[in-house]
């Protein structure tokens, strides 16, 4: 657990999927069930491939592995607009903040890393 703490992006995920989980345990009392599986289910995925990416076999699948996460981002951003705009839900907008920086930085692995591929 000591590399999480020097990794931010490790770190911004994790803290992304535990807030993740408290938002959809929310969703649930108020008996969005569906909505709330589905965000629960993307957007914890986005730091677990993060962290599978870590232990990559190659530098291919490391970039493999960091465009999954960048799918589950697209795709969590999508659940959380919809909560967004339906009146019956609570605010996500903490959770989209927190997930438009996780957006950038993912970004840029993925070119940093297709770079550095490049290079070598």
């Amino acid at each position: 657990m000591d590399d999480q703490k020097d990794n931010l992006i490790l770190t911004l995920t994790l803290d992304f999927a535990v807030d993740t989980i408290l938002y959809a345990e929310l969703l649930e009392t108020k008996r969005k069930y569906v909505i709330s599986n589905q965000l629960l289910k993307s957007g914890t995925s986005i730091g677990a491939n993060v962290r599978e990416a870590q232990n990559a076999e190659s530098k291919a699948d490391f970039i493999h592995k960091f465009k999954i996460a960048a799918k589950e981002v697209e795709e969590t951003e999508y659940w959380l607009l919809l909560c967004q705009r339906a009146p019956t839900y609570p605010d996500p907008a903490h959770l989209q903040e927190k997930l438009k920086a996780i957006k950038r930085i993912i970004s840029k692995i993925i070119i940093s890393s297709k770079s550095i591929r490049k290079e070598n």
